[in-house]
C-alpha cells in the first residue's frame, strides 16, 4: 500500500466532475499497467485510485450528497475489475465512464476561464 494520500481539504474544493475525472485518470493507469503486465506500476495507480475514491466518498459523505452511491458502485467495478475475469469488456465500460467526467471537468474548467476573461 502506498504512503500516499491526497490533501483531503484541497480535494474538497474540487468539483465532482474534477474528482471523478481525477479519479479516471489513475483507473485508466491501473488498467494500462494490467493490459502490460507491469505489477509495480499497476499497484502505485490502484493506491492512487482507491485514495482518490475515499477522499470522495468522505466529502460526499460529509455532504449527504445522493452522488455518494454512484460513486461507491464505480470504486466497486473498480475493485472488481482485476478480478472476475470480464477485465476487457469491462475495463472499456469503465474508461468510458469516467471518460464522460474528464469532458465534463474540462468544459466546467473552460467556461470558468471565460468568466474570468
Amino acid at each position: 500500500m502506498s504512503s500516499y494520500r491526497i490533501d483531503r481539504e484541497s480535494w474538497a474544493k474540487r468539483s465532482i466532475f474534477d474528482q471523478m475525472g481525477n479519479i479516471g485518470a489513475e483507473v485508466g493507469r491501473a488498467i494500462n499497467y494490467y493490459r502490460n503486465g507491469n505489477e509495480k506500476r499497476l499497484q502505485g495507480a490502484m493506491d492512487r485510485a482507491y485514495d482518490l475514491f475515499d477522499a470522495t466518498i468522505e466529502c460526499l459523505a460529509k455532504q449527504h450528497s445522493p452522488r455518494l452511491r454512484e460513486v461507491l458502485l464505480a470504486r466497486d467495478e473498480f475493485s472488481r475489475l482485476f478480478f472476475d475475469g470480464t477485465f476487457d469488456t469491462d475495463a472499456e465500460s469503465l474508461e468510458r465512464y469516467f471518460m464522460a467526467f474528464a469532458i465534463a471537468a474540462r468544459k466546467e474548467a473552460e467556461r470558468a476561464r471565460s468568466n474570468d476573461a
